[in-house]
């Protein structure tokens, strides 16, 4: 979240390659820091800097496509970010696993850091030589709004670990710090809706607080409540970043003239399907929560880049930066919102509470879907013919 920010404001300032360049430069450092771990606390230094990392790159790589690209070829260049998924998704969990067994958990981050060395190299050479200039007046970073709404949900989530006054009080000042300072990194008129960028950026975070907490229930429910063999859970995470790669290709290309705020709908009424599918899977084949799995990354291949378009083109040239950065934010406090009630309403009532918790941000998506259309550009008026003509 705080990467984010950061990157999301220097983007602005000085166009997207200096963050897009430092988070990935960042990023091999990081591993490199995880890897000579000799206590949990370097490993924790380790990963927190490697959030700020991938908080910037993600965030600098919505803001170079919108600087670079012009708006017919931004949602292809989306497609392809989702299709470099594919192979790290499919490859790298068993291919640690393996270096693990046979070497060290030490040598994964080595390994990952090497590789990722060459490339972040040749990325700086490349960006350096383009121009970074975007405007006259650079906005102000809002580093204390940032750090603390991080601070807040980061205590939030240790809140709903225990049960006793010490994780209730870190609930409390949570909850403050969010309530007090999101409102600064986050467009006016957001908690309302407004039409434009505000509700675009409202719906990644009701979208993806959906999503990702089903993508948390969905394996505890294969594992631990409906079992099934190993090879099912497996299949429906293949299936699932193959499903969203899929998606994203068909909004980028035989769905491109759709309106994107319907691409949004879609993507919500299927997202809906899948929570359906999900609690079906409680009392009929318990595989269907795999099923549900891949239907629910279809709904986000379609949504997902779609409310990055429209939250890009409504943002000023010199404030894309910004407008993804809020949606990141959102995207992490909607995460962490929906997947706090879901567990409470677990340890309540189990799954079925659980999975109609789900049905309500995807409601509210399905919604408002159309106060994120983007403006309808006016045609020139037809020249008049003169009288004497």
């Amino acid at each position: 979240m705080l990467g984010g920010v950061i990157g999301g404001y220097w983007s602005d300032r000085s166009g997207a390659r200096r963050p897009l360049a430092a988070g990935v430069v960042l990023a091999v450092a990081t591993l490199l820091i995880s890897a000579a771990a000799e206590s949990v606390w370097q490993l924790a230094a380790g990963r927190f800097l490697d959030g700020l990392a991938a908080g910037m790159v993600a965030v600098s790589i919505n803001a170079a496509i919108a600087q670079s690209y012009p708006a017919e070829l931004r949602a292809r260049m989306l497609s392809l970010m989702s299709a470099a998924w594919i192979v790290p998704s499919l490859a790298g969990p068993p291919l640690a696993s393996l270096i693990v067994e046979v070497w060290s958990w030490r040598a994964v981050f080595y390994g990952l850091a090497a590789l990722t060395a060459i490339p972040a190299l040749v990325l700086v050479y490349v960006l350096g030589r383009r121009p970074g200039s975007i405007g006259d007046k650079p906005p102000r970073p809002a580093l204390l709004p940032a750090i603390a709404v991080s601070l807040g949900a980061a205590l939030g989530q240790y809140a709903v670990s225990g049960r006793d006054w010490w994780h209730l009080a870190s609930g409390a000042v949570a909850l403050a710090l969010v309530v007090a300072f999101v409102r600064r990194l986050v467009p006016t008129g957001t908690w309302r809706a407004a039409p434009g960028l505000p509700a675009s950026v409202l719906l990644r975070g009701f979208a993806s607080g959906s999503y990702f907490t089903l993508e948390a229930f969905v394996p505890l429910l294969m594992e631990v409540g409906r079992p099934v063999p190993t090879i099912i859970i497996g299949i429906s995470f293949t299936g699932g970043a193959l499903a969203w790669a899929g998606a994203s290709w068909l909004q980028a290309h035989p769905l491109a003239a759709v309106p994107r705020h319907r691409l949004v709908s879609a993507g919500a009424s299927v997202m809906g399907l899948a929570v359906l599918v999900a609690g079906s899977a409680l009392i009929g084949p318990a595989w269907l929560a795999g099923a549900a799995y891949v239907l629910a990354a279809v709904g986000m291949g379609l949504l997902a880049p779609s409310l990055t378009l429209l939250a890009l083109g409504h943002a000023p040239a010199d404030r894309q930066g910004q407008a993804s950065s809020a949606m990141q934010t959102t995207q992490n406090l909607g995460q962490i919102t929906v997947m706090a009630v879901g567990s409470a309403l677990f340890t309540i009532g189990s799954y079925p509470a659980t999975f109609a918790l789900l049905l309500v941000p995807v409601l509210g998506v399905f919604l408002l879907a159309g106060r994120t259309r983007a403006a309808t550009p006016v045609p020139a008026p037809s020249p008049v013919a003169s009288p004497s003509a």
